[in-house]
């Protein structure tokens, strides 16, 4: 019977890290690699000093393979890499941060959370939302004061992630940054929490000059069963931006809301198909009587989603 040997038998850990001296730079690229195929948690100790590797494409292979594991040492090793001065091994030390999952990774993120390059700060917020680690929870509100709209929308993220109603008032001002990235993401942030001052913030969204804004409360109207929000969907049906319809047709069928079948009706005719699939899901969902003559009227759509759709919507009005 054949005997498989391990990985510390078969390679030793420390043989490859060995290489890691070679005076060849694609010796310690091919060790870099190696370390990273081990999968072993003992190679990010070795992966951390080949971040300071001479040779950027060392650096950059390092930065890549720390991607693949995980905890506190890692992030530091990152972090370290975030200033690197080639912006390759940057910006591959901030894509392998997002893929951090160790809440303790966050002390490592946040000692560089006010740095003064804006480029290490956007770096150590983004990755900070998924780590749900509460000790962003200040730093995070610090943050939505910065002057760089991109690093503000992510600490609105991280802000969202946590779930806390003592944000709620930061929340609320974010939803009025002068930048629309920041508003949307704080507008889409509010579903954590149902307060009534949640919801006028929501529909207050639906007027906001910019439509991925609109879109967004359209939505989260929807996701917060928001039913004092019917009336500004309904109005969001005229949005001059389909993408705003389609949102607030998905969240009138949510809130089965009988008085939008009217509104929802012209959608039938749209030249966006998905326009006509959302709205006819949304009758469907409503259910109410008023809607089977504008359905059996589209039940000839050229497009065999919508007629799915449609086909399914009369089914359910006629069974109910």
């Amino acid at each position: 019977m054949a005997v498989f040997e391990s990985f510390e038998e078969y390679n030793d850990l420390d043989d490859i890290a060995g290489k890691l001296g070679d005076s060849d730079p694609g010796a310690r690229q091919v060790a870099v690699i190696e370390l990273a195929d081990s999968g072993d948690p003992g190679a990010v100790a070795y992966l951390a000093e080949a971040i300071a590797d001479p040779d950027a494409g060392v650096r950059l292979q390092a930065a890549r393979a720390l991607g693949e594991f995980d905890g506190p040492d890692c992030a530091a090793a990152l972090v370290s890499a975030l200033s690197d001065a080639d912006g390759d091994v940057a910006a591959a030390a901030a894509a392998s941060l997002i893929e951090m999952k160790d809440p303790e990774c966050a002390p490592a993120l946040l000692e560089r959370a006010a740095d003064p390059d804006v480029r290490v700060r956007r770096a150590v917020l983004n990755p900070l939302k998924t780590l749900r680690n509460e000790v962003a929870y200040e730093p995070a509100l610090r943050a939505l004061g910065d002057g760089d709209a991109e690093v503000r929308m992510h600490a609105v993220g991280v802000l969202a992630w946590l779930k806390k109603d003592s944000a709620l008032p930061a929340l609320f001002s974010a939803t009025r940054d002068e930048n629309a990235m920041v508003r949307r993401t704080a507008v889409g942030a509010l579903a954590f929490s149902q307060t009534p001052r949640v919801g006028e913030a929501l529909i207050g969204a639906l007027a906001d000059g910019d439509w991925s804004v609109r879109e967004t409360a359209a939505e989260t109207i929807g996701k917060v069963g928001l039913r004092d929000g019917i009336a500004g969907l309904i109005g969001a049906m005229a949005d001059p931006y389909w993408q705003v319809r389609v949102k607030a047709a998905r969240s009138l069928g949510a809130l089965k809301a009988a008085a939008a079948v009217a509104a929802l009706a012209p959608a039938l005719d749209h030249d966006i198909s998905n326009l006509r699939k959302e709205a006819a899901a949304a009758l469907g969902e409503i259910g109410h009587s008023d809607a089977i003559p504008y359905l059996e009227a589209a039940s000839g759509d050229p497009d065999p989603d919508v007629r799915k759709n449609v086909d399914w919507a009369l089914r359910q009005i006629r069974a109910a």
